[in-house]
């Protein structure tokens, strides 16, 4: 059963809202596997989780000689006990061995099973940080979300601490980040200075967005077109002008042969892309649709 309409909307509501709450969007995206989820246990996990976090940070002791150079010491200090209370003792981890497994992008599941990717440990990490009154924002980094403990403004301390959830809240310097791409751009080595585009911090829509588009690929992997459709519901709610995901949720409409639905997504997708600059690739797609909406036509006009 498809999600309702309802929730597309209250789902668009809770992500584009300036509350930088992540966790209730991100319960309502596990609606698409539970529809019957009760948000509230898993938002007093956090809130109980949070509690305790904040009671270490605000005890954290800092050693100026522990910090890295150009780091402040008592930020050092702060994110290492919360990075030992998440991941020391509640054993918070990456799940590299079933890293597909859908699971993985849900927060229920992700708080039940201590277990995720870097995108969803990273949503842990920041709204237990939030409670715990320690300032952390996520980093949209190619491949692999990432995030950052800025430097504080007006102290001599210039190094801002860029945090792996996925490893255990390993903090990365501009080398083990220069790796990283390359791991996923595969990129000639890249010398100097990172750019620092690749590390701009990422919105509340964008994060979810993110979590959204990983969690459909892997649906559309599995074959499971009716969840994937659900996820591209949520992400046009997010960005309702994101065409190549009207696109796709008309070929799953497609798949699923829910014709009114797919003729009304992909007459609509060529319609605003009209005008579009396309590449080759994207001229093979644009007349590859425009094929199955001449098919939708004649099939909806013989179901009617």
């Amino acid at each position: 059963m498809a999600i309702s309409d309802h929730l597309v909307h209250a789902f668009g509501h809770a992500a584009l809202s300036p509350d930088p709450d992540l966790a209730v969007a991100a319960l309502m995206i596990a609606r698409v596997e539970y529809p019957r989820l009760d948000a509230g246990p898993y938002l007093d996990q956090l809130d109980a989780i949070g509690r305790e976090a904040k009671r270490r940070v605000a005890g954290a002791a800092f050693d100026a000689r522990a910090a890295p150079e150009h780091v402040d010491p008592e930020g050092f200090a702060r994110v290492m006990a919360l990075n030992d209370y998440l991941f020391g003792e509640l054993r918070f981890t990456g799940n590299d061995r079933h890293y597909e497994d859908p699971r993985n992008s849900f927060l229920n599941e992700v708080l039940e099973r201590r277990t995720g990717i870097p995108i969803s440990l990273a949503l842990v990490y920041m709204e237990i940080a939030r409670r715990a009154g320690l300032y952390v924002e996520g980093i949209n980094f190619p491949g692999h979300f990432l995030l950052r403990c800025p430097a504080r403004r007006g102290t001599p301390y210039s190094e801002d601490l860029i945090i792996d959830a996925h490893h255990g809240g390993a903090l990365l310097s501009q080398d083990a980040c220069r790796v990283l791409l390359k791991k996923y751009q595969e990129e000639p080595e890249i010398e100097g200075e990172l750019d620092e585009r690749l590390l701009v911090r990422a919105a509340k829509p964008q994060i979810l967005a993110r979590m959204l588009v990983n969690l459909k690929r892997i649906y559309v992997r599995m074959h499971s077109f009716p969840q994937a459709r659900d996820v591209t519901d949520l992400l046009l709610a997010v960005d309702p002008s994101a065409t190549g995901e009207l696109r796709d949720r008309g070929l799953l409409a497609y798949h699923l042969k829910d014709f009114s639905a797919a003729l009304r997504d992909l007459q609509k997708y060529l319609q605003v892309t009209v005008k579009t600059p396309l590449d080759e690739e994207e001229r093979k797609d644009h007349a590859a649709i425009w094929e199955h909406v001449k098919t939708l036509r004649r099939r909806v006009a013989s179901l009617n």
